[in-house]
């Protein structure tokens, strides 16, 4: 495969699972997620979908870091801990907005964190670089976690 098509399936990836999230999100901000307490540090809602959108193309370049590096040690358990991450990732949306479960939501996004943390170690043999690239997904989802966290507790 080339590098061209490599680059375009690692954008693509994530993107594809952001556009699955954001089936359970977009329904649900205006109506539930609009009805619940949330702690003052919540962000405005129009700030999510950029940073995630940033997030979701990191998330791509660093996946086409390690999948390009010329390293020929096996990535298989780079690439499943990137597709656990990500599995994750949408799961959390399912949950938490298509389920409406603040709670179930808390369960998987502390899994999410896990498996970032897993995934950028994985990454790092390959490439330092790739692994920084996720630094941004992690702090987020971190701020992610404590407001999940809040809403739970304020609701």
């Amino acid at each position: 495969m080339n590098k061209i098509l490599k680059f375009t399936v690692s954008i693509a990836t994530p993107l594809l699972a952001a556009v699955i999230g954001s089936l359970a999100t977009f329904p649900n901000i205006q109506t539930w997620y609009a009805t619940l307490e949330k702690p003052t540090f919540s962000p405005p809602n129009w700030i999510f979908g950029p940073v995630w959108s940033l997030l979701y193309i990191l998330m791509g370049i660093s996946l086409y870091v390690v999948w390009t590096h010329p390293e020929k040690q096996n990535k298989t358990k780079a690439f499943i801990a990137f597709g656990v991450q990500l599995i994750l990732n949408v799961l959390w949306s399912v949950i938490f907005f298509g389920l409406h479960s603040p709670i179930g939501g808390l369960v998987i996004i502390l899994g999410l964190l896990i498996a970032i943390i897993i995934t950028m170690f994985f990454f790092w043999r390959f490439s330092k670089p790739a692994s920084y690239l996720l630094i941004p997904y992690l702090l987020w989802v971190c701020f992610a976690t404590i407001l999940n966290g809040a809403i739970v507790i304020l609701n």
